[in-house]
């Protein structure tokens, strides 16, 4: 049985976003469908069967051939989204990602449901760290990582205008409203939480609320911590990233995801052909063990204090 989303005040689920989203949309456009893997409870599409159920496709429990259907469909002039838990999707379907969407340039939109370690406690098989750097590489296809309910909103009304591959990577562990006055979705641009000088915090997912929070630490210390939103990894805002380097001198990257070809990853790249500062990277450097997520994140620093002690390490290794 998979780990329920902990429910807290003033967190919300982006599933839920995600669901009542995609609902709106398919109200007003016969061309968008679902495709699942017996994921419609995970998925939380249960409203959107009820309301279309002839436009809701369950192919059972094989990835392979979720992703080639969608592909079938898309060539066909609809508008899938095919949604599945992250682990499953990218992994066991990668050749189909690959091969028949990415490559193909099909109009399908993955959606990776309970991404990163949101599967807790069952262990690596169910955990979704490795897609960054499985998807990343596959230039066509735009890779978006929301933050909170509204982005997840956006990134999907988004993905359903756009003409091309997206993947959506989606969390079940609940996040807060990101406090962002005037905001804007635009797909391949960082979003400015905070602003600063010092070092600049560079997040996306769920990890993103913890940056902000860390930077309020740092500034009761005296550190000025610029925080951005990197919520599309595949095209990265490279702008946003050298204004980052060149303002601040030091970057932290902090990811609910592996460290090697993630968004760290993507970051380090980019400043070291281009502007050379310290980046440290938070994130996972392995495989990661069964546990409950607070443990996990706390095992691997992914917290408020571990956050700022990367951010103070960071400035440590500026250059004079």
């Amino acid at each position: 049985m998979a780990a329920p989303a902990v429910k807290q005040e003033g967190f919300f689920d982006c599933r839920d976003a995600w669901a009542q989203t995609l609902e709106a949309l398919a109200q007003d456009d016969p061309r968008i469908v679902a495709v699942v893997n017996d994921s419609v409870g995970s998925s939380k599409l249960g409203g959107f069967q009820k309301k279309f159920p002839e436009r809701l496709i369950n192919v059972g429990i094989a990835e392979q051939n979720m992703v080639g259907v969608g592909a079938g469909l898309a060539n066909g002039g609809r508008i899938p989204f095919v949604s599945a838990a992250a682990c499953f999707l990218t992994g066991r379907a990668l050749e189909q990602v690959k091969a028949d969407i990415a490559y193909a340039g099909f109009n399908v939109k993955l959606v990776g449901q309970s991404s990163g370690i949101a599967y807790g406690e069952l262990g690596p098989t169910h955990h979704s760290i490795e897609d960054f750097a499985w998807l990343r590489p596959l230039i066509p296809l735009t890779v978006i990582v929301p933050a909170d309910p509204w982005e997840t909103a956006e990134a999907v009304k988004w993905a359903a205008s756009h003409e091309g591959p997206v993947f959506i990577r989606l969390s079940r562990m609940p996040v807060p409203n990101l406090e962002v006055a005037n905001r804007t979705f635009q797909p391949g641009k960082a979003e400015l939480v905070r602003q600063g000088g010092d070092v600049a915090l560079i997040a996306c997912g769920t990890m993103v609320h913890l940056a902000a929070k860390a930077a309020a630490a740092l500034e009761a210390d005296g550190i000025s911590a610029r925080v951005l939103n990197m919520a599309t990894i595949n095209p990265l805002d490279e702008a946003a990233v050298a204004a980052a380097a060149s303002e601040t001198g030091a970057i932290v990257t902090i990811e609910e995801a592996g460290i090697r070809g993630g968004l760290g990853g993507a970051v380090a790249e980019f400043t070291a052909g281009n502007l050379p500062v310290p980046v440290e990277r938070m994130g996972f450097p392995g495989f990661v063990p069964t546990g409950s997520v607070k443990w996990l994140f706390e095992q691997f620093g992914l917290t408020v204090p571990g956050i700022a002690k990367a951010a103070r390490k960071a400035i440590g290794r500026k250059r004079p």
